[in-house]
């Protein structure tokens, strides 16, 4: 590694219209607990590192927190294995796992849209 520089590895979100378009139902359940924070269009990544702190703020969402709740421990497994996958520099490895946590907020979406 060189003295003065180091290379980093991000995750950023890629929503063409904003989180709010691409996913309604988790962007008016998560924007009623921090309206700028959803605003910043906060990754599927970025989430599930504090999906935690986000349960416990949603104790007063009792669906939402329990479709949460549903899917924590995959969300928490695929987010240590990413860190994980991005600390060994197994890039392609990290872009399945991001596709697999995608495919969960999708079903998210999906459970909120039929509550």
């Amino acid at each position: 590694m060189s003295k003065y520089m180091q290379l980093k590895v991000s995750i950023n979100p890629y929503y063409k219209e904003g989180l709010g378009k691409a996913y309604p139902e988790i962007a008016r359940r998560f924007g009623y607990l921090d309206e700028a924070w959803l605003e910043e269009n906060p990754s599927f990544f970025k989430i599930a590192g504090k999906l935690d702190k986000l349960l416990y703020q949603l104790e007063g969402d009792p669906p939402f927190r329990e479709i949460l709740l549903r899917h924590r421990s995959s969300l928490h497994r695929l987010y240590e294995e990413i860190e994980e996958q991005i600390a060994d520099w197994h890039l392609a490895k990290v872009d399945q796992l991001l596709y697999k946590m995608e495919d969960i907020f999708d079903e998210i979406e999906l459970e909120l849209g039929k509550v």
